[in-house]
């Protein structure tokens, strides 16, 4: 069952600027699948989706494709479109997005599997990344401010 939603979903969002686990939610509904927003959210994140500027300049979700070799390129991109803040806490990695980019630039941050990094939470415009320690939190904000190109 799960693969095949995995499979209309991949055919929703190419078919539909799709922007909210809610609309998608709805239309997995509507084509015969019971899903809830928590569902969806699992699935969001095993198909390493993003969201994206569409041709409107609303955002829309998007698979990342693994075998690309422009894949770091991408990661950098979404990266310099969305972030707006860095800032560490403890151990905690604090970043701020524009509106509705925060799950994007997670997708990117676990994708680029830093080793600082354990692992993401995003909402809608804030991420938090999780680090062992307060120096790992440290360098990684150092190198994603590197990869910005951000003055301390």
């Amino acid at each position: 069952m799960k693969v095949a939603r995995h499979e209309k979903i991949m055919e929703l969002i190419e078919q539909y600027d799709i922007d909210t686990q809610e609309e998608l939610a709805a239309r997995l509904n509507e084509a015969g699948f019971k899903v809830t927003q928590a569902t969806v959210s699992r699935d969001i994140r095993a198909l390493k989706m993003t969201k994206v500027a569409g041709e409107n300049g609303k955002s829309r979700y998007a698979i990342l494709k693994e075998n690309s070799s422009a894949l770091g390129d991408k990661y950098t991109r979404v990266l310099h479109d969305a972030v707006t803040h860095i800032d560490v806490g403890m151990n905690l990695v604090v970043i701020k997005t524009v509106p509705g980019m925060a799950m994007g630039v997670a997708a990117a941050l676990d994708a680029l599997n830093w080793e600082e990094i354990l692992g993401c939470i995003a909402g809608d415009d804030t991420v938090m990344c999780a680090a062992r320690t307060p120096e790992q939190a440290e360098a990684a904000q150092q190198k994603l401010r590197n990869i910005l190109k951000i003055k301390n």
